[in-house]
């Protein structure tokens, strides 16, 4: 487990650069990669120590390892957080953010528009283990306070969403937690330390798949979770002994991709507003949702919790499916896949693919119709990715 080191007196860029784990002997420059399963000690005392958690000292790479405690320090400082641990994917840290911190018969309430595999942990995995879930509407954060039994131990929630780029009021969801004794779980992905910070706004645990926009080229996969530090410590606990942390490798990956994060980010979102405004005026095109568009209906909460409005767009085709997927089929530089937050774009069709296993009832529900596609802008050439929208909607 890893906590904060942060630097107040440097910007964003500088920590995400300057963080990094004890020089070896060599002096380098560029943090090595430690691919060592286990570490030695000086003597049978500090062995003893360190496994009585008396002193802090890597031990065995399940438990940390110099290249994870490196990207967690970078995260914990950029969350404002005050410990984390790195996961091997980012449903392995949604997962281990939770269960630690249950019961069986303990409740949850969450938002209902979350990731597909998400409602599939809370729906079938979490319900055989007598953990109960309830869901409240996007536009009716006002209900959640009747949502609250005396067995009710979590707020979960993702902003933006996944895959319509809803936007909460964390503000909102923060007050109802903390007069309430509930813990507030954030989502962070979408947006990343760099755009929002849910711990500012009085959230107790932020999670991010890693494998998205900060790893930002579709490399590894990988998931963090940074937050209070009694929580941190059950989460830890729990994860070091199941198994489910971030190889040295994958995270010496995400460390490095950190460095670039503010200036890849800028351009991401750049790019996007620039293709969602385009989207707007075209005729096949019924609706198109982006954080900073200003019809997108929580625009005001947005511009107030985000510096930007990441990279995602929720578009929907005219006709229906089969409009949308001639669209996906004639797309010629775009890609087709699930990913999202690559240098490359990506074009998916949430209601067949990320939220397929979800009832089309339940999809309706959330705003996940079946003309919905999801684009995830890259860092091409802005104009050619509108090119290629075009020609696609012309043949769709």
């Amino acid at each position: 487990m890893s906590k904060s080191t942060l630097n107040n007196s440097l910007g964003f860029e500088t920590n995400a650069i300057r963080t990094q784990s004890p020089r070896t002997q060599n002096n380098e420059h560029s943090v090595p990669i430690y691919l060592t399963s286990s570490f030695v000690f000086d003597d049978a005392e500090q062995m003893r120590a360190v496994f009585a958690e008396e002193i802090e000292k890597h031990s065995y790479s399940r438990y940390s390892n110099p290249n994870q405690s490196e990207l967690v320090d970078k995260i914990v400082q950029m969350e404002n957080a005050q410990a984390g641990f790195a996961f091997a994917t980012g449903m392995a840290a949604v997962y281990c953010s939770l269960f630690p911190l249950l019961a069986p018969t303990d409740h949850i309430i969450s938002c209902s528009n979350i990731f597909g595999s998400t409602l599939s942990l809370f729906n079938n995995t979490f319900a055989k283990w007598g953990v109960e879930t309830s869901y409240f509407d996007i536009n009716s954060t006002n209900t959640i306070e009747s949502l609250i039994k005396p067995n009710t131990k979590i707020i979960y929630a993702e902003s933006p969403t996944n895959p319509a780029v809803d936007i909460l009021d964390l503000e909102i969801l923060a007050k109802i937690a903390r007069q309430n004794n509930l813990i507030l779980i954030i989502d962070n992905t979408f947006a990343t330390p760099y755009l929002q910070n849910p711990i500012d706004y009085g959230a107790n645990i932020v999670i991010h798949s890693t494998t998205k926009l900060i790893d930002g080229q579709g490399r590894v996969c990988g998931g963090i979770v940074v937050g209070d530090k009694e929580l941190i410590e059950k989460i830890y606990h729990f994860s070091r002994t199941i198994g489910t942390s971030l190889s040295p490798f994958n995270a010496w990956v995400l460390s490095k991709s950190l460095e670039t994060l503010a200036v890849r980010v800028d351009r991401h979102c750049q790019n996007a507003l620039q293709i969602a405004e385009f989207l707007e005026k075209h005729p096949k095109i019924d609706f198109v949702k982006y954080p900073f568009l200003p019809s997108h209906p929580q625009y005001e909460i947005a511009k107030k919790q985000m510096k930007q409005g990441g990279n995602i767009i929720a578009i929907g085709i005219k006709g229906g499916i089969k409009q949308g997927q001639a669209f996906l089929d004639a797309l010629q530089i775009c890609s087709r896949s699930a990913n999202l937050g690559d240098s490359r774009t990506i074009v998916t069709h949430p209601a067949s693919t990320t939220h397929s296993k979800v009832s089309q009832q339940d999809r309706l529900k959330t705003g996940i119709t079946d003309n919905l596609i999801r684009l995830s802008v890259g860092l091409e050439n802005p104009q050619d990715i509108i090119n290629d929208l075009i020609q696609a909607l012309d043949a769709s």
